[in-house]
């Protein structure tokens, strides 16, 4: 991707007077700059120079030396090849890119070219966020994605964002307005963003470019961006009829072909099996903004955390890549009423059919991920276990099939499932099972994985080998007894190869005559003395000659399956989608089943009606802790003659559920719209096409944005962009400035939305004076939470009902909250006076006494400690069990005597 003579000029200059394996470890390391270098030598990985340091610091491993280049020190460190995939995944999480150097040769190969010769190496395969396909790199129940984002100008900035999941081959484009960035990034959530120099700019320049793409950007050569350049890489990376590169736009073809050529030189000349993109457009799914996901918790907790989210909580997959679809759902959800009611017949038949359902969740669970086993074997890292997980998936695709096929009258989508799944590659899982061995190792080079009795051939050099373990144990027996050492063994390890093995006390015996001719000392322990013999050197040269042969068949073998599952990619790939999308499906049904949800009207209307509504998340939590959750109802229903929908202004107390109430009607928005049923009595939706959704408070200090600022913006995106068939969930807008401006800037908000947006709103907020408007906005009315008051507490009822609330309470939950009770007696004595004044009722006299105490707190010392109550004290000394009667009674004297003299004091 870089100009190569300059690069090779400078490696040139940097290895001089090196020698010969530094000079070649110099001139790889310059050919990957950006990356740390894996540099193989025999059992380690090791780094030099400044990666070392780097390396070091991360992975808390010792920095050592190695010589000196240049006058100084080349320091060093290394990892074993063994453990080295668990280095690899801490380095890539602390945001590395590291390069795979291999030997490509053995190193007698290098000796026959003199004794000075260094071992030829090479990078084989850069190792970056978004390129993972390893197990041990990838959470299964995640997609990982690497996305490109391009940009053309043509008078405006056009852009395009492409991405792919490299362990599944799923790729996607979409063309995306300015604007449509930041929701389809928050979206996606990809593990590397490769974008160019100048788009980067661009986006900065325009105020674009989100603080957290930082820690994921990757800057790529600008030519590797070129439109024009994309299209012959393109037509060979996807050759199907089915996709043409050329009917992409311009910044399409760019995003396109800088995610392509990217993974390829990534993947050193190895093909990932990328599936035709698929033309995504943004318009297609409900627009959720970065701050909205965020309120939400679609995916994630505020905390990060995904227990507590929504998907945690409806996520009933039995299968990884059931739950990566599930993900991708979520967080897009459907703004075509016809292709959610599709999804939601297939989720209704399957809460109908209780037996069908547990049958069918029953087989899923024995379904591998077959995706991802295929890429690995595609990308040559795939062993025997991913070629046996691919004939298990197909299997399982098959008995699926089957239950469905008993089935009359499917739905559209379990229809067609049933044949996708029907038309799995039975042969090649046949013939899988019937090569691979059940025990299984992880890698081919390791043998052992075909099954007696597949090949004939195999099957004579293993018995080859097993005879000669016999004669082995022969031999053993026959040293015995010509040593007279009962305690002599033949052994094995790598090092060595085969050795005998007696006690350090018989070791000596050995070593003299006549044994001396015999045995031939190799090595000797604390404990014991290690030999070989001509014989026994005779003997593993002929059992490694049969393993080798052996493992030579299996080798073939192995490649021949695997080249006859790739052949099968398409319909595989095609097989592992259905399979997932089985799954959601009958997980979302084992949901709506289970909980008591309904199956939402979903139409094109202004509607909103919402009878019995839960949240789905809290109603889990408060469940399981033996309580139950008090359902709502909302109704923001609206039409186009009236103007558009309703704005519900919400008041009530702070912790009267305000909050969840808000969240729950767009969770039920979500839930509806990704094709689910929903936690409520009855639910009639209009299609939403953006959600909107300001709960909570938080800053930006890093970036110089305060909280007020923070809100502020997230405001000026919603009324901006909001539509009349958009719904809006705004929580205590303008409540971090002066009580005026806030009130203002409230108030404005509101008659802006009922007004000039005319969307489906809820707004709760603690500005009283904001329920006046439901008297001048048809469309405005004004709900609130009930609460009780008893014997000076307040009990939260988190029932929302007509009318508004003349107190928030706060007082109340400063006192729950464990303020100290001076600035609770100090706060209600501020409050009267203020509401007095409010009322126009208060004193001059008063009026100036607050006025002077507000700006400082009157400190009120706490309470002196009360000395000890003599009658509490005479109560603890009173052993009932041992009174008398008589004792009794002079006891209850004593006490009402010391009651008495306390009260006169």
């Amino acid at each position: 991707m870089n100009d190569e003579t300059p690069m090779r000029q400078k490696a040139m200059q940097a290895a001089a007077g090196a020698t010969p394996m530094m000079a070649q470890y110099i001139e790889i390391k310059t050919a990957n700059p950006d990356s740390l270098l894996f540099y193989r030598m025999g059992d380690f990985y090791e780094l030099f120079f400044e990666d070392a340091e780097i390396a070091s610091a991360a992975l808390g491993i010792v920095l050592t030396k190695r010589g000196k280049h240049l006058g100084e020190d080349i320091q060093m460190c290394g990892v074993p090849i063994h453990a080295a995939n668990d280095y690899l995944n801490k380095l890539i999480r602390l945001g590395h890119r590291v390069a795979i150097c291999e030997q490509m040769e053995d190193p007698a190969e290098a000796k026959k070219r003199g004794s000075k010769s260094v071992v030829r190496r090479d990078v084989v395969r850069l190792v970056t966020p978004g390129t993972l396909t390893e197990d041990d790199h990838l959470d299964a129940r995640s997609a990982n994605y690497l996305a490109a984002l391009a940009m053309v100008r043509h008078g405006e900035t056009d852009f395009a964002l492409a991405w792919a999941d490299i362990s599944t081959g799923e790729t996607f484009v979409s063309d995306l307005a300015a604007d449509q960035l930041g929701d389809e990034m928050a979206r996606i959530a990809p593990a590397e963003l490769l974008l160019s120099d100048a788009t980067r700019a661009a986006l900065v320049e325009r105020h674009l470019f989100a603080p957290a793409w930082g820690g994921i950007a990757s800057i790529i050569a600008p030519e590797l961006a070129d439109s024009e350049a994309a299209l012959p890489l393109l037509r060979s990376s996807f050759p199907s009829e089915a996709f043409d590169p050329s009917a992409l736009s311009r910044a399409g073809r760019a995003a396109l072909g800088a995610l392509i050529g990217y993974v390829g030189e990534s993947q050193k000349g190895r093909s990932a099996p990328l599936r035709p993109p698929l033309i995504n457009a943004a318009s297609a799914s409900m627009a959720i903004d970065a701050a909205t996901r965020s309120s939400l918790e679609l995916l994630i907790t505020q905390r990060g955390q995904a227990k507590g989210s929504l998907r945690q909580a409806i996520d009933l997959t039995v299968t990884a890549p059931g739950a990566r679809l599930l993900a991708t759902r979520l967080a897009a959800p459907l703004r075509r009423a016809d292709a959610i009611n599709e999804r939601l017949d297939a989720v209704s038949r399957l809460v109908e059919d209780t037996l069908l359902r547990g049958r069918l969740r029953r087989d899923l669970k024995s379904a591998p991920d077959l995706a991802r086993a295929l890429s690995r074997l595609a990308l040559e890292r795939g062993g025997p276990r991913d070629l046996a997980a691919i004939g298990k998936a197909v299997g399982a695709a098959l008995e699926l099939a089957q239950h469905l096929r008993a089935q009359p009258d499917l739905p559209s989508i379990l229809d067609s499932l049933t044949q996708t799944l029907g038309a799995a590659p039975q042969a090649l899982a046949s013939e899988l099972a019937a090569a691979l061995d059940d025990e299984l190792p992880l890698l081919s080079r390791d043998g052992g994985f075909i099954r007696p009795g597949y090949d004939a051939r195999l099957d004579e050099e293993r018995a080859l080998g097993r005879e000669t373990r016999a004669v082995v144990a022969a031999l053993q027996a026959r040293l015995m007894d010509e040593t007279d050492v009962r305690s002599l063994k033949i052994k094995h390890n790598g090092v060595l190869g085969y050795f005998v093995e007696v006690p350090a006390a018989h070791g000596q015996k050995l070593l003299e005559a006549p044994h001396r001719e015999t045995f031939i000392h190799r090595q000797t322990l604390a404990n014991a003395m290690r030999f070989t013999t001509t014989e026994l050197a005779d003997l593993e040269g002929r059992i490694a000659q049969a393993q080798g042969a052996a493992l030579e068949i299996e080798q073939a073998i192995f490649t021949r399956l695997r080249d006859e599952t790739l052949a099968a990619t398409s319909q595989l790939q095609g097989l592992a989608g259905a399979l997932a999308e089985l799954d959601v499906t009958a997980a979302l049904a084992e949901v709506s089943a289970t909980r008591g949800y309904c199956r939402p009207i979903v139409d094109d209307s202004l509607a909103f009606a919402i009878s019995g509504g839960r949240h789905p998340v809290v109603e889990l939590m408060v469940k399981s802790e033996g309580q139950s959750f008090v359902a709502n109802d909302a109704d923001l229903s609206g039409s186009e003659e009236s103007g558009g929908g309703s704005l519900w202004l919400v008041t009530g107390p702070n912790m009267g559920g305000k909050s969840t109430f808000l969240r729950q009607n767009a969770l039920i928005a979500v839930l509806a719209q990704m094709g689910c049923y929903v936690p409520a009595d009855s639910a009639h939706i209009g299609v939403v096409d953006r959600l909107f959704s300001r709960v909570g408070a938080s800053d930006d200090i890093a970036h110089g944005r305060s909280t007020f600022m923070v809100e502020m913006v997230e405001t000026a995106a919603i009324l901006n962009r909001a539509t009349r068939k958009s719904l809006v969930v705004l929580d205590e807008i303008g409540r971090g400035t002066a009580t005026f401006d806030g009130l203002s800037i409230a108030w404005a908000a509101v008659e802006a939305l009922h007004e000039t947006t005319g969307c489906r709103a809820l707004f709760a907020t603690h500005f009283h004076e904001l329920t006046s408007l439901a008297k001048t906005l048809s469309r405005v009315a004004n709900v609130t939470m009930k609460v009780r008051e008893w014997e000076g507490e307040v009990v939260f009822l988190h029932e929302v009902g007509p009318g508004a609330a003349d107190r928030s309470y706060g007082i109340q939950v400063a006192r729950l909250a464990g303020l100290p009770a001076p600035v609770i007696a100090r706060a209600k004595q501020v409050l009267d006076v203020l509401e007095q004044r409010s009322a126009g009722t208060a004193s001059s006299s008063q009026k100036a006494s607050v006025l002077d105490d507000l700006p400082l707190f009157a400190h009120q010392p706490p309470p002196a400690p009360k000395g000890k109550d003599p009658v509490h004290e005479a109560l603890d000394a009173v052993r009932p069990d041992e009174m008398t009667p008589r004792q009794a009674i002079d006891a209850l004297y004593q006490l009402k005597k010391l009651r008495d003299d306390a009260s006169r004091s």
